[in-house]
């Protein structure tokens, strides 16, 4: 992409191309969790820190920078409330802004994971990065640093980023890894005398909070149940070595300890379409099916949909639905389990056999494949797409995607630009006589030049959309579904 085209989506640089938001609201009070580079901790920290706020009290609305579904899955397990996305490629600068302020709607404080490093962006100039998210929104940063093996040069390492873009908001540091008393001494007395920063939690190695790992990340938060004491054990880590009055001050929180005001009146709550006869969307969503947008689901109520939930796993018959949502997850990790479930693939093959509309992103597209194949064993899936899915040991796609549409399709006319992501372990084999939907102009698709594979009014691409980067495809989708089959 481009400077000029990067800019003018709101991805460049704040100044000039972009001025701040000297209007955005400075409540709810806000933070935005960082670190020098991935695997870092800040995941972890992020997870910690909710969990505790809302412990509190605090009615915590959790953010992640970027693409992501997996981190999204635990900041909500720990707040209570869905977390959601701002990404800058998707959205643009004013969408991201928006987001953040609906959102917060009834919110006590805000938490922003980051992405990657602090200054990581889409190009030489860092544009979309968590830097310039975080001057976006006008939100302090705490920055998470790995201190494994390093003492007294942590204040030179916080002091790069701390100058390589001035006027980014560093207000606080977490250490991460601190070996002992010793240890933590000299990283503090180092990074407050150097930097001026206070150091305003520290987490020991040996105390690490175990968020069970797969091959695309972490495991999603809602796939099992004995997950679950992780976020009590996050919410105890940051009592015991975090200074939360200290992080509740550098957020904005003023007031006596345990006061707090609910972030609202500046937003008006979404507004959802009052139809006398809503149409119904069959959303898969189990513990193989998670991968979804809240914004996405709010969309589709927004345009008229009622949503009713699918479980692929448990479901023996398809309720009556006028259109079908198959969103991503980890279809491998429950192959029996879904082979298992014939009577609920069969009828959903009838079905769209009879014309029903259906959209699947990444997992969607391998349940309605004819086999997925992982590690040796092999499950039969719907088998209304021509092709078999194998799992691999490397991504075959992950990043952002752009995309043309380039034929018939049940959805976007042709010649329409999307902007959408992927992160998929898995590539389609033994693919039969295929309509394609889509040009791909930047990622991998099915095979780097083609994504979206058509099949009535079926359309399932590797690429995931998001509702606030492309806002005609709810509607769309609902229409379409309204016309019948």
């Amino acid at each position: 992409m481009g400077q000029e085209e990067t800019r003018e989506r709101g991805e460049g640089a704040d100044s000039p191309c972009r001025p701040p938001f000297p209007s955005l609201p400075s409540f709810p009070p806000r933070l935005v969790i960082a670190a020098p580079q991935g695997r870092s901790g800040k995941t972890t920290v992020a997870v910690e820190l909710c969990a505790a706020l809302a412990a509190r009290g605090l009615e915590v609305q959790a953010f992640k920078k970027g693409p992501d579904y997996i981190d999204p899955s635990w900041l909500t397990g720990a707040s209570g409330r869905p977390c959601r996305n701002l990404d800058p490629y998707l959205m643009g600068q004013e969408t991201v802004v928006a987001a953040f302020e609906r959102g917060c709607v009834g919110a006590d404080i805000a938490v922003i994971e980051g992405a990657m490093g602090l200054y990581d962006g889409l190009d030489l100039e860092g544009s979309g990065s968590t830097a310039h998210v975080a001057r976006w929104l006008q939100a302090p940063i705490l920055l998470v640093v790995n201190a494994t093996r390093i003492t007294r040069s942590v204040a030179a390492l916080i002091q790069g980023y701390q100058h390589f873009e001035p006027e980014t908001p560093l207000a606080g540091v977490i250490l991460n890894n601190v070996a002992g008393e010793r240890h933590r001494t000299m990283l503090t007395k180092a990074t407050e005398l150097y930097c001026g920063l206070p150091v305003v939690g520290i987490f020991p190695r040996s105390e690490p909070l175990t968020i069970p790992k797969r091959h695309l990340g972490l495991v999603p938060q809602g796939e099992n149940e004995a997950l679950v004491p992780a976020i009590a054990a996050a919410r105890q880590a940051v009592e015991q070595h975090f200074d939360l009055g200290r992080i509740l001050a550098i957020a904005g929180v003023g007031g006596r300890e345990g006061e707090t005001r609910r972030y609202g009146d500046a937003v008006g709550e979404r507004r959802i379409a009052n139809l006398k006869s809503r149409i119904k969307i069959g959303l898969v969503r189990d513990r193989a099916f998670s991968f979804y947008y809240p914004e996405n689901l709010e969309a589709l109520e927004a345009a008229g949909a009622e949503v009713v939930i699918v479980d692929a796993l448990n479901d023996p018959r398809l309720p009556p639905v006028h259109g079908l949502y198959v969103g991503g997850g980890f279809p491998e990790a429950f192959l029996k389990e879904l082979e298992a479930n014939r009577s609920l693939r069969m009828e959903i093959k009838a079905a769209v056999e009879d014309g029903l509309p259906v959209y699947a992103e990444c997992g969607g597209l391998m349940y309605l494949a004819r086999r997925i194949t992982w590690q040796g064993q092999s499950g039969e899936m719907v088998g209304i797409l021509p092709c078999d899915v194998e799992i691999t040991a490397r991504p075959q796609g992950h990043g952002y995607v752009g995309l043309e549409v380039m034929g018939d399709n049940p959805l976007f006319p042709t010649g329409t630009i999307l902007q959408g992501h992927e992160f998929h372990n898995s590539w389609v084999i033994r693919l039969e006589s295929p309509a394609f939907a889509y040009r791909v102009t930047r990622g991998w698709g099915l095979d780097g030049r083609h994504d979206g594979l058509v099949y009535k009014n079926v359309l399932a691409a590797y690429t995931h959309l998001h509702a606030l980067g492309t806002p005609q495809w709810a509607a769309d989708f609902v229409r379409l579904a309204r016309g019948g089959r």
